[in-house]
């Protein structure tokens, strides 16, 4: 059965929905800036919400840089 397929590498396959992962990054990163609104007395949560968010809207800046400079 495999003898019909095409040889392909893994950077041949590209991923499902780019534009969708790209909406829900943002719409992670805004819930979770929105879950620092609370009753906790702590704000060790605050922190790693904070870096959590950062992170997504990084990546969402790098993706964004990438495509372009059309290196995507």
């Amino acid at each position: 059965m495999s003898e019909h397929e095409p040889v392909t590498s893994p950077d041949q396959h590209k991923p499902g929905h780019p534009r969708a992962a790209r909406i829900g990054a943002a719409v992670s990163a805004v819930v979770l800036l929105t879950m620092l609104v609370g009753n906790h007395h702590g704000h060790v949560e605050d922190i790693f919400l904070i870096i959590g968010a950062g992170l997504l809207v990084l990546a969402l800046v790098g993706d964004w840089v990438l495509r372009r400079n059309g290196l995507r």
